[in-house]
């Protein structure tokens, strides 16, 4: 049976939620990486426009693909500062992408010579119609691209801030749709609060059922009277906005928004 949570005890747990969380890396809406700092990323994914063309940075899951053309930058370019505020090294495995979120880790397959590489993306652009990763010298070597110069590809989300996912358990999580989604904020919303796991565990499959972009999680914590209370939260929201969108889609009038 449900348990209904009364206002005061709602408020006592936010608290101690950001109590326990509050010295962890996300401080805010971002969260910042040993590459890329809260602000940084805040900022590479807000609209800009370049060339009178409009661009809107967006959110990736692991094993996300696009295909098109790859070139490369090099030596006019080494030491001048990229997007996300580290200086341009033409010797690391980095790369510029119009839209995909920084520290977002890449695979890039040259389609015309099979050859293969991963690149942590630290740039913008390359804002060339038809080409839609721009490799540093290092990775474009190493694909071939010093010789031709541009290349088709086949580029793919495979991780995030140097943490690199396994091909087959990408090809695993795509099948049974619980692959991660990089993101860099992540808004939940919480639908149930029960005192006995097991009916955590059926909100937890009946709500994660309802849109497969969210993740269902179960969170413990102890009740003001020392009792576990389990947490349904459903996380992977963009923005407060989406995720009030959810609740209003669903007609969730008991459901409400949390921050992780």
């Amino acid at each position: 049976m449900r348990k209904i949570i009364s206002f005061f005890s709602i408020v006592v747990l936010l608290s101690l939620f950001f109590l326990f969380t509050g010295c962890s890396q996300r401080s805010g809406s971002y969260e910042a990486t040993k590459y890329t700092s809260e602000a940084r990323h805040k900022a590479t994914m807000r609209s800009y426009t370049v060339l009178g063309k409009r661009y809107h940075p967006t959110f990736v899951e692991v094993g996300d693909k696009m295909k098109g053309i790859s070139s490369w930058y090099g030596p006019n370019f080494h030491g001048k500062q990229t997007s996300n505020g580290e200086r341009y090294d033409m010797h690391g495995q980095t790369a510029a992408h119009k839209t995909w979120p920084m520290d977002t880790m890449v695979k890039v397959k040259n389609l015309d010579n099979g050859k293969s590489t991963i690149v942590r993306i630290n740039d913008r652009g390359p804002f060339v119609k038809g080409r839609i990763i721009d490799c540093s010298y290092k990775a474009g070597k190493t694909l071939g691209l010093d010789r031709s110069g541009i290349a088709k590809v086949e580029i793919q989300v495979v991780g995030f801030a140097g943490k690199v996912t396994p091909q087959e358990i990408i090809a695993k999580q795509q099948r049974t749709h619980t692959q991660e989604r990089v993101m860099i904020t992540d808004f939940g919303v919480q639908v149930g609060a029960f005192r006995r796991y097991q009916g955590a565990q059926i909100y937890k499959q009946r709500y994660g059922a309802l849109d497969r972009r969210y993740r269902p999680i179960v969170k413990r914590f102890e009740n003001v009277d020392g009792a576990p209370l389990y947490r349904v939260w459903l996380m992977g929201f963009r923005s407060e906005e989406e995720a009030r969108d959810f609740i209003a889609s669903f007609h969730l009038e008991d459901a409400f928004i949390i921050r992780q």
